[in-house]
């Protein structure tokens, strides 16, 4: 877990919500990004802009203002930067039947674009994930 290593660790779901909210604010990224739920952990390690999500179990969101269903699994990491996270592990979208892995995500405002391992990118109104959306 080298990756962790200097990291400012929260521990429980609301201090870990905060944190996980504060760090969405401070990269521009919409706030309900993360619908999390029963979070234990949360960590960030600013040299780097790794970032773990620790939670119970995974939570299913819908995005209904683009009737999009997105898996959040119990571990969710990756990089964290100006507008965007990179090397996502843990989300994913479900497309038709399937659910493709989330590897990044862009902020481009008004838009979000959303890229699978496959390549493909989707973009939708950033304001679909908007806190409370």
């Amino acid at each position: 877990m080298a990756e962790k290593e200097g990291g400012i660790v929260k521990t429980g779901h609301e201090e870990g919500m905060r944190m996980a909210v504060a760090l969405l604010e401070e990269f521009g990224l919409p706030l309900g990004l993360l619908p999390l739920a029963d979070v234990i952990e949360v960590g960030f390690v600013r040299s780097t802009g790794y970032m773990w999500i620790l939670q119970k179990k995974k939570v299913e969101h819908n995005f209904k203002m683009i009737s999009k269903l997105v898996s959040y699994d119990t571990e969710i990491r990756g990089y964290i930067d100006k507008k965007r996270i990179k090397k996502l592990k843990g989300v994913k979208a479900k497309e038709l039947m399937l659910w493709p892995p989330v590897n990044d995500i862009t902020v481009d405002s008004p838009k979000i674009h959303f890229k699978s391992l496959a390549g493909i990118t989707k973009t939708f109104p950033a304001e679909a994930f908007a806190a409370g959306q």
